[in-house]
């Protein structure tokens, strides 16, 4: 008899102990979403590779989502969806700065966490933001490239993303403080142009260009679609040498470009690496390791330690690093990596 009371009492321990354990999963946050600009972007499927990755190393699952185009409204539908699945939180990658606010608010009021990646939106709508790049310097660095190409005269244009893309729109306004300088009071910006982020409209900007700018001695193109899709449109009109490219772009699609000479050099960090540190950041901010405040310090697995600090839009953000240059002398190394 006191062998089967022990026994009982025993079974009902270990169900009493599994009961726990099944209460305490069930109420562990798991599911972490992404939401990039738009499909079809070589970058955005790098960077959201790269927060799957971070998410599913801390044995959670990660949700990949983007609108076919690059539009705030899309983006809105996404969210709500996001809502009703109970998502623990949302990275997202901002295809407007403000309109998203609304539905943003409404995530958070769920309960679930927001902050922003890459294109960041308004501060009242996130914790933080995870930044690729200090934005002053990518805005500098882009100036100073064209200026070194052009012999430090002549006309330069911009071929963007969206008109509404907080990111680039960010880099430009740092482009144009630059340009103040008197160091470049021969270089005159004469347009931005817009191209959305999609291929063919790229393509149809940068000819654009060119046709209304005769005298147009480089594009800076702040945007991986805009710089591969101008260093096409240079190289088949044989205007390498005659018109300079530089930006933002992947190594794999930009490698034809430097090699030719079309684009002498160009910027940009690693997209999975952006991703990455998203997925760390997220799961920080659900188990409340941090809160998005200034000054809070987290682990970002491989990448390392982590600080949040004060944003220049007036929130905070996490800086992945200063951006890295690529020429002839390196992107052979590159071109088969991203």
């Amino acid at each position: 008899m006191r062998k089967f009371i022990t026994r009982a009492i025993f079974v009902m321990a270990i169900m009493a102990i599994v009961a726990i354990a099944i209460s305490c999963a069930a109420k562990t946050p798991s599911k972490y979403a992404i939401v990039f600009k738009n499909t079809g972007n070589p970058y955005g499927e790098k960077q959201m590779s790269g927060f799957k990755a971070g998410i599913e190393e801390q044995k959670f699952e990660a949700i990949l989502r983007a609108p076919d185009q690059p539009t705030a409204e899309a983006q809105i539908l996404i969210i709500e969806q996001l809502i009703a699945q109970k998502v623990a939180s949302i990275c997202i990658v901002g295809n407007d700065f403000d309109a998203l606010q609304p539905v943003l608010k409404k995530a958070t009021a769920a309960g679930i966490k927001i902050f922003s990646l890459d294109s960041s939106v308004n501060p009242a709508a996130r914790l933080t933001h995870v930044n690729q790049a200090d934005s002053v310097k990518i805005g500098q660095t882009l100036v100073q490239a064209a200026y070194d190409m052009i012999g430090g005269k002549g006309e330069i244009a911009v071929l963007s993303a969206t008109s509404q893309a907080s990111n680039q729109n960010l880099w430009i306004e740092y482009m144009k403080a630059e340009l103040l300088l008197d160091k470049y009071k021969d270089v005159k910006l004469v347009k931005v142009a817009y191209g959305d982020d999609l291929r063919d409209k790229s393509v149809s900007e940068a000819e654009g260009l060119l046709k209304s700018y005769p005298n147009l001695k480089c594009i800076i193109a702040p945007t991986t679609v805009g710089i591969a899709a101008a260093g096409k449109v240079l190289t088949d009109k044989g205007l390498i040498g005659k018109v300079f490219l530089t930006g933002l772009g992947l190594p794999s699609e930009m490698a034809t470009y430097i090699e030719n000479g079309s684009c002498p050099y160009m910027f940009l960090w690693n997209p999975i690496d952006v991703g990455y540190l998203g997925a760390w950041t997220a799961t920080a901010l659900v188990s409340k390791k941090i809160t998005g405040a200034v000054g809070d310090k987290f682990s970002a697995g491989r990448l390392g330690d982590y600080a949040i600090t004060k944003a220049p839009d007036g929130g905070t953000e996490v800086l992945l690093g200063p951006p890295y240059k690529f020429d002839k002398a390196n992107i052979a190394d590159w071109k088969t990596v991203y």
